[in-house]
């Protein structure tokens, strides 16, 4: 999934991104709230994590004019400050979540994972589909029983197929959710982790789980698919 993370103390701002991305998100930077405001309105977010202290405009000016404009993606703040006051009023203007600082990076995934999760409509943290299980608390996927290893890339892609399970999903969609601004990889490395997914989930079994829709993209078998 890929996150805008917006925070100004570039040592923190460093630390976040590197937790994030061992993690399997592919995150953009912005250091000041120009910045911010160009690529949300540019660039496709599953979520944006806001620091409220930003130097040229500041978070919750940032936060009441996205929702004022109609930008929907989750927006997780982010604030120094343990008062209520600064709590109500941040999700008061149309923020999903907070975290206080300093806190734990396990916190912060397990609050980035349950936005993916609403944003998709879905509580339940095991996603089934037909005998694949993904859990995505633990990150971990097992298909009737047995555990598949895959890579942070290999998962989130795994991840993204599952969450629009039935439906199919272009190679445009991927790429806008999977990677960052600065990714140098071309265009086919989708159909390249594509491969990578098939021998892993699909190859010792009857049933194939991942389907090409030639001309469209991919897709993970909905439950009346036939072929």
């Amino acid at each position: 999934m890929r996150i805008l993370l917006v925070e100004d103390h570039k040592p923190l701002s460093r630390a976040l991104k590197r937790g994030l991305e061992e993690e399997g998100f592919a995150v953009d930077l912005a250091e000041n709230g120009e910045e911010a405001d160009f690529k949300v309105r540019s660039s496709t977010y599953d979520v944006v994590v806001l620091d409220l202290m930003l130097p040229k405009i500041d978070g919750l000016t940032l936060l009441k004019n996205w929702r004022k404009e109609g930008i929907k993606t989750h927006i997780l703040i982010l604030t120094a400050k343990d008062t209520t006051e600064d709590k109500v009023k941040g999700l008061d203007l149309g923020a999903d979540d907070y975290l206080t600082k300093p806190f734990q990076l396990g916190e912060l995934l397990a609050r980035l994972r349950a936005l993916v999760r609403r944003s998709h409509q879905v509580k339940d943290p095991v996603l089934r589909v037909h005998d694949l299980e993904i859990d995505t608390s633990a990150r971990s996927v097992k298909r009737a029983g047995k555990t598949i290893h895959l890579t942070p890339r290999e998962y989130a892609l795994l991840q993204f197929l599952a969450f629009h399970r039935g439906k199919v999903v272009t190679r445009t969609m991927i790429w806008e959710h999977l990677y960052d601004e600065y990714d140098e990889n071309t265009s086919n490395v989708v159909d390249v982790y594509i491969r990578y997914l098939r021998t892993k989930v699909d190859h010792d079994f009857d049933t194939k789980l991942i389907m090409t829709r030639w001309g469209e993209g991919y897709m993970l078998r909905g439950e009346d698919e036939d072929s």
